[in-house]
């Protein structure tokens, strides 16, 4: 399927405000015209997050904008949504979260090779200001170093 590789809601401070410790894929359950609108890229991650309720993972936050050409349902945008993990991986993360004191961070909103809308999880762990200063010098000298690859040709 060509679309599979199109569609891609990121995350991107996510990478840089947290350190990833485990990732997983989870599947959404959504309303007919949420997942048009995911597919159309109207959504965003910028302050979703994850949190359990009754042993279910939920995330919170997620907007996913109307879809313009709905007429049946009027939904909120930011509602909350339950994920799909299997019961071996909720437990996990729900270990995990409980006695580290970890968050769970979505990352991206992805459609896999069979169609399905998928979101990629995190469980990190918040950085330090001095670890965000070593990642801006990282960044920094990929940069330096890219440019100066460009030059020598």
């Amino acid at each position: 399927m060509a679309q599979s590789n199109t569609i891609q809601i990121k995350n991107r401070k996510a990478k840089f405000e947290y350190e990833f410790i485990e990732e997983f894929n989870a599947g959404i359950i959504l309303h007919g015209a949420e997942v048009k609108s995911v597919r159309a890229g109207k959504a965003n991650l910028a302050d979703a997050f994850c949190y359990f309720k009754k042993g279910e993972l939920y995330i919170k936050n997620f907007h996913i904008a109307d879809y313009k050409y709905n007429t049946v349902l009027e939904m909120r945008p930011t509602r909350e949504r339950k994920l799909l993990l299997k019961k071996r991986e909720l437990r996990k993360i729900h270990k995990i979260v409980k006695e580290k004191g970890l968050t769970i961070i979505p990352y991206r909103v992805f459609i896999n090779e069979r169609g399905w809308i998928k979101v990629h999880i995190a469980v990190a762990q918040g950085k330090k200001v001095r670890d965000k200063r070593q990642s801006i010098k990282e960044r920094e000298s990929k940069r330096e170093m890219a440019r100066a690859k460009k030059i020598d040709y």
